[in-house]
């Protein structure tokens, strides 16, 4: 299906239809699921369809002993109630259920259920993708070969580029470098890369979040932002002259600033995105900040993706002890974006496209 037949099929339906990928089935995403669905007020702005299993779910709803919470069996996307919690079958087979363990199967059933969520995206019957936890050891094959979600949406949607943004209320950090050893960052970070991540934040700011003139502030790579030269030239040499190209574009953009003091000051507090140097930089920080209700979000992507901040949780799969805090906040920001870039592009169209014929005289 082509584009413009997606951009019709979403078009025509006015509710919109979130995604749900299972994650990996011995882990915590169906609880996660299912009590985010305990609160009856999720169904009311959009529609919530699982790609998952019937039977898995009615064996964690069992275990996890959740009585208020019930799945309507749906063939396709395209027949979900929006009144109810769908779920569709992407495996008919019977499935073995070990919970808190890492299993081959459960890697391949977390990876169907993705490439049957992206399915449905690109066919327009959905509007947006949440994916519950997966393992990013058990899911590898030939079939995925990723270092986790971010880059797998990134290729399926053959974006040239993308950024992983943290988000919690008004807390929003975007990560230069992503899944990659720490000794490999240094010599990855160039100013054109910087500049590529922070055109996507900008962009997604606006567009993504409604945010008119979005402050973004960049951290160094060094400690002290590597005194003049003294803890490494990095800072002096690639981020702060990506900085001022950047804000000489356009892009309300500052630093660099030493990460400890930025938030050890609350400083952080008065821009609206931070761009990280790298994976832990920005992640311990937001953490700290937001880890029960944090979101993870694709941004630069035409899809909308989010997923709930933590991961499989195995040491707690199973006891009815996880909270559903971030997935039901993935939920509502994915729901909340799909609208907010409904308003920016019919805000930002050319009411008078040019015509490819020239009047007659």
């Amino acid at each position: 299906m082509n584009k413009s037949q997606n951009f019709q099929n979403k078009k025509n339906r006015e509710r919109i239809t979130i995604g749900i990928t299972h994650g990996d089935i011995n882990s915590i995403g169906y609880e996660v699921i299912m009590k985010s669905f305990a609160q009856k007020e999720m169904l009311e702005s959009f529609t919530p369809l699982v790609f998952g299993s019937s039977k898995v779910a009615s064996y964690h709803r069992k275990t996890l002993n959740i009585s208020d919470v019930n799945f309507n069996l749906v063939k396709s996307a395209d027949l979900a109630n929006p009144n109810r919690l769908n779920i569709v079958n992407v495996v008919d087979h019977e499935v073995h259920i070990e919970l808190g363990k890492s299993t081959s199967e459960a890697g391949e059933l977390a990876r169907i259920a993705l490439q049957a969520a992206v399915e449905e995206y690109k066919s327009g019957h959905i509007d947006a993708i949440v994916t519950a936890p997966i393992n990013k050891k058990n899911i590898q094959s030939k079939d995925f070969d990723y270092p986790g979600h971010t880059e797998y949406f990134a290729r399926e949607f053959q974006s040239e580029d993308s950024l992983m943004l943290m988000v919690s209320n008004n807390l929003r950090i975007g990560m230069v470098t992503g899944h990659m050893p720490l000794r490999e960052v240094p010599d990855t970070l160039t100013k054109e890369l910087i500049l590529r991540k922070l055109a996507i934040m900008d962009q997604s700011l606006r567009r993504d979040f409604g945010i008119v003139r979005p402050k973004i502030a960049v951290l160094s790579l060094n400690p002290h932002a590597g005194d003049n030269g003294l803890l490494g030239v990095e800072d002096r040499d690639i981020v702060a002259p990506a900085v001022m190209e950047s804000f000489d574009n356009g892009v309300l953009t500052y630093g660099p600033y030493p990460a400890d003091g930025f938030f050890g000051s609350g400083q952080f507090s008065k821009f609206d995105g931070i761009l990280a140097m790298y994976h832990d930089q920005g992640l311990i920080a937001f953490k700290s900040l937001s880890f029960d209700n944090g979101v993870n979000f694709t941004a630069g992507l035409d899809l909308v993706r989010t997923s709930p901040a933590h991961g499989t949780a195995f040491e707690i799969a199973g006891k009815n002890i996880a909270s559903a805090d971030s997935m039901r906040h993935a939920l509502n920001l994915a729901s909340d974006i799909v609208r907010n870039r409904k308003v920016w592009d019919e805000l930002h169209v050319n009411p008078l496209p040019l015509s490819s014929e020239e009047d007659d005289d």
